[in-house]
C-alpha cells in the first residue's frame, strides 16, 4: 500500500465524488459508521466486506468513496484520533486548577478511553509491517501537536511550547505503552507524578530564556540563564551575596 499523506485534504480514494458537497456527505456519513464499528470491535479481522456490513452498504459502494481497504482504514484511523483529541480538550477545559500539569493530566481518561484500543492496534500493524501500514502512524505527531501547543502558558515562545509539548507527547505515550504491557495503572501514576512536578518547575520559570537577565527586587541576587545552567550572580553592588548554581537540562531550576 502506498502511503498516504493523512494530513492533505485530497483524497485518491474519494476523486469521484469529492466535487460534489452530496458525494462529500455520503462518504464522511460512510467513514462514521466505519470508525464507530472499529471503536467497538477493533481491527482484528477488519476487512472491506466487515466495513461494508458495518455501513449498511456493499463494498462496491465503498470503493466508489474509498481507495480500497487500506485508505479506508488510514482514513478511520485519523478520525478516531480526532475523537480522542476531541475529547481530550474537554477533559483540559475542565481541569482545576487551570495548570499546566493539571491540564496535562486531566486528558488521561481520554486517553485511555473507547478510541484506544484500536489505535493501539493501529501502531502496532504499523510495527509489524512498516511498509504496508505506514500510513496508520504517519502524521499523527503533527495531528496531536497542535492541542497540545494549545494548552501550554499562552505567553511562552513558540519554541519553548514546542520543546514542552514534544515532552509532553513522548511521557504519555510511554505511560500508555506501559499500561498496556504491565496490566496496571501503576506506572502511570507514578510517571505522572514526575511529570507533573517537571511541568510545575517550567511553568514556574517564567520567561526565562537563554542569555536573559532577570532582577529581583529587593537585595535578592541575580538569577543568570547562559542556556546551560542558571546561577545565582551576586558579584552586583548592593546585593546579598547568595552563591549557587541550579543546573538543569533546559537551564531552569
Amino acid at each position: 500500500m502506498e502511503a498516504v499523506d493523512e494530513g492533505s485534504p485530497r483524497r485518491a480514494g474519494y476523486r469521484r465524488s469529492a466535487g460534489t458537497p452530496r458525494g462529500e456527505a455520503r462518504r464522511r456519513e460512510l467513514l462514521d459508521r466505519v470508525v464507530n464499528d472499529l471503536a467497538v470491535n477493533g481491527l482484528v479481522d477488519f476487512s472491506l466486506r466487515r466495513a461494508a456490513r458495518a455501513a449498511g452498504t456493499t463494498h462496491k459502494v465503498l470503493l466508489y468513496y474509498f481507495d480500497g481497504a487500506d485508505d479506508l482504514l488510514q482514513q478511520a484511523i485519523w478520525q478516531l484520533r480526532e475523537r480522542r483529541i476531541a475529547n481530550s480538550l474537554a477533559f483540559v477545559a475542565a481541569a482545576q486548577p487551570q495548570t499546566l500539569a493539571a491540564r496535562v493530566r486531566a486528558v488521561w481518561p481520554a486517553l485511555v478511553g473507547e478510541e484506544s484500543r484500536v489505535l493501539d492496534q493501529a501502531i502496532g500493524l504499523m510495527m509489524y509491517d512498516s511498509e504496508r501500514y505506514a500510513g496508520l502512524g504517519q502524521g499523527a505527531s503533527q495531528q496531536y501537536m497542535p492541542s497540545l501547543l494549545s494548552i501550554c502558558p499562552p505567553d511562552w515562545p513558540e519554541r519553548r511550547k514546542l520543546e514542552v509539548s514534544e515532552l509532553i507527547l513522548a511521557a504519555l505515550r510511554g505511560f500508555l505503552i506501559d499500561q498496556l504491557t504491565s496490566g496496571s495503572n501503576a506506572g502511570a501514576e507514578a510517571g505522572f507524578e514526575a511529570l507533573a512536578r517537571a511541568l510545575d518547575r517550567e511553568e514556574a520559570s517564567g520567561n526565562l530564556s537563554a542569555g536573559q537577565i532577570c532582577e529581583p527586587r529587593g537585595s535578592l541576587p541575580v538569577w543568570v540563564n547562559t542556556g546551560n545552567e542558571t546561577r545565582f550572580d551576586s558579584a552586583a553592588p548592593g546585593r546579598s551575596a547568595w552563591p549557587g548554581t541550579i543546573r538543569g537540562p533546559t537551564g531552569h531550576a
